[in-house]
């Protein structure tokens, strides 16, 4: 796996995340405020900032 680990960004957006996971967008929302995948806020879209992924959480979901 530390192979994919350097190809892949540090940060990624919620539709590169719902690609690589094979899931839909409002399910990584869903995790979100489970807490199960956190999301970054970047940015000041609509006052709230979009969503990115780290790369080690994504990395760790993928393991699990």
């Amino acid at each position: 796996m530390v192979e994919g680990k350097e190809r892949l960004p540090e940060l990624l957006t919620i539709a590169q995340v719902a690609k690589i996971l094979n899931v839909t967008t409002t399910t990584l929302r869903r995790w979100d405020k489970k807490g199960k995948l956190k999301a970054l806020r970047v940015g000041t879209r609509r006052g709230v900032g979009e969503r990115r992924y780290r790369r080690e959480d994504i990395i760790k979901i993928m393991t699990e």
